[in-house]
């Protein structure tokens, strides 16, 4: 969706967006610690450890010491591993593109001042890797949909929903099934 500039640390730390680094399966795993930039404080912390993609809309990671659930900022895929829905239609699909995503390169974090945690406890964030947005990339290729505009205003809401117009009036994925995306979720299950 976009490329980030050198210049990103500097905005960061001038925002309170915290990022942090994951090294990708080509680089070293023994690096320098990078900067994490939280609302209260400057600090290092070791990069990101990649542990596990849950769905299409959430990874499981090792940052600062302990093991987080990541959930997008802002996008929601079909469901695989809720216990209290049906496997939806494409869940398989975003999971995979997800997975081949965030295993393609550096990955980042970087936050939403005040919309920090969910009622789950697990992080929001916008993903990158290698500085293009997950989101986006799952937005426009018709895996995911809008949704949870909890706490606005967001920085990248409009720019997200662009990316998903992308894929509505292509008609593909999610999109290309009349009525199956809802303000609710999806319609339809694997049989």
């Amino acid at each position: 969706m976009r490329k980030r500039t050198g210049s990103i640390a500097m905005i960061a730390a001038a925002t309170g967006i915290a990022f942090f680094s994951m090294p990708s399966q080509k680089e070293e795993t023994a690096q320098e610690n990078t900067v994490q930039v939280t609302e209260n404080q400057v600090s290092n912390v070791p990069p990101i450890t990649l542990i596990d993609i849950i769905d299409g809309d959430t990874i499981k990671v090792y940052v600062n010491g302990k093991m987080e659930t990541v959930r997008y900022l802002l996008i929601v895929t079909p469901e695989s591993r809720n216990p209290k829905t049906c496997v939806q239609l494409y869940a398989k699909e975003a999971f995979l593109r997800n997975s081949e995503l965030v295993k393609s390169g550096k990955v980042t974090l970087e936050f939403e001042q005040g919309n920090t945690r969910d009622s789950y406890g697990r992080l929001l964030a916008y993903v990158y890797v290698d500085g293009e947005s997950i989101q986006g990339t799952l937005l426009k290729e018709g895996f995911a949909r809008v949704a949870y505009i909890m706490n606005p205003p967001y920085k990248f809401l409009e720019l997200l929903r662009k990316e998903e117009n992308l894929a509505k009036r292509k008609k593909i994925n999610i999109w290309s099934r009349l009525n199956y995306v809802t303000n609710w979720g999806f319609n339809g299950c694997l049989h």
